[in-house]
């Protein structure tokens, strides 16, 4: 049997553990392991697919990133596309696909299942926000490197009396900011599904200050919507190939920084973590959660249990289809966003 495998979408720590499982369960019997170049690029454009070895997966468990590439490349915006991926992953002799991606990589490879191709999916999102499972490669790493910024900033933020604003990554969902944020201690989490307005924050950190605490945290997820700063809200501006706001372009944190200190007069400074939530090595959890989703959807792929993923349920794994997966996005529940209120 010769499996294909891609990674698509924004990297995430955890991809080469994946990949790494897939390609040790494959060689372990007898199968050969294809990786697919640059996610659904390497498809649409043919841009490479070229058999792994035992050699090539050694040492990957700890690199963050992924050996394959990826892109944002979307084959659904065009019906050609779609026939492209099916001709090439025909012409390269594959007998099956393993997907690993968010919602976005995730719709294409349910789009490709419905057409009849032999694909699964294995559920990557730092933003933590698929339906269905309880978690996805990446989240553990980006909430770690979250905790550890909110740690180091305490510091300069009480020296200095100031407010800190902290933007982290979570496009539609604030899972990102409410897990790191209650990990390091913030003092305020504005996140998308729980909208606020700028006098809302002003009044908060007004408070703080009349309970003799005299400087704050605050995070803000990317995506959050803020009645009261224009900019930062407007739908319009640059989008990717799946049609999504750049929202590295939105400045959501800058904005929000830059009103709370017209509003109060307090010292205001903004960390935009970015891309940082997303390097360097993966934790622990994301090495060992990897491993095992990656496993289970080689699993999937040899037993012919196309048009599913692997999920999470509670401290097993249970599979579900991919329809169910990209239906919608899991959201951050108001109870544990009330919980981070208790600590401000």
């Amino acid at each position: 049997m010769r499996i294909g495998v891609l990674t698509g979408g924004g990297d995430a720590p955890g991809l080469n553990a994946a990949i790494r499982a897939v390609a040790r369960k494959a060689l372990a019997d007898g199968n050969e392991v294809a990786g697919v170049r640059n996610g659904w690029a390497g498809l649409v454009r043919d841009q490479g697919v070229g058999l792994i070895d035992p050699h090539q997966v050694s040492g990957v468990l700890a690199v963050g990133g992924t050996m394959l590439g990826t892109s944002r490349v979307n084959p659904l915006s065009d019906e050609s596309a779609m026939a492209a991926v099916i001709d090439h992953f025909r012409s390269e002799g594959l007998d099956a696909l393993i997907a690993i991606g968010g919602d976005d990589t995730l719709s294409v490879a349910r789009a490709l299942s419905d057409r009849g191709l032999p694909v699964v999916g294995v559920p990557k999102t730092m933003d933590n926000d698929l339906q269905v499972t309880e978690y996805c490669i990446g989240f553990d790493s980006a909430v770690a490197i979250v905790t550890e910024a909110l740690d180091r900033l305490h510091t300069t933020a009480a020296a200095h009396h100031r407010v800190m604003v902290v933007e982290v990554m979570g496009r539609d969902t604030g899972w990102v900011a409410v897990m790191g944020g209650l990990a390091g201690g913030a003092d305020l989490i504005v996140i998308p599904e729980f909208p606020v307005s700028l006098q809302d924050i002003v009044a908060h950190l007004r408070s703080r200050r009349e309970r003799g605490r005299d400087f704050s945290i605050v995070v803000v997820a990317e995506g959050a919507r803020i009645d009261g700063l224009a900019e930062a809200t407007a739908e319009t501006g640059p989008r990717d190939a799946f049609g999504h706001l750049l929202l590295s372009r939105r400045g959501v944190g800058p904005q929000l920084a830059d009103g709370i200190e017209t509003e109060t007069g307090f010292e205001a400074r903004v960390t935009v973590l970015g891309y940082t939530q997303r390097g360097g090595a993966p934790t622990a959890y994301d090495r060992i959660w990897a491993t095992r989703v990656g496993a289970a959807g080689y699993d999937l792929a040899v037993s012919s249990e196309f048009g599913r993923i692997p999920v999470k349920r509670g401290d097993g794994i249970a599979t579900a289809e991919l329809a169910e997966v990209v239906a919608g996005q899991r959201r951050v529940p108001e109870d544990l966003y009330r919980l981070a209120e208790v600590f401000y």
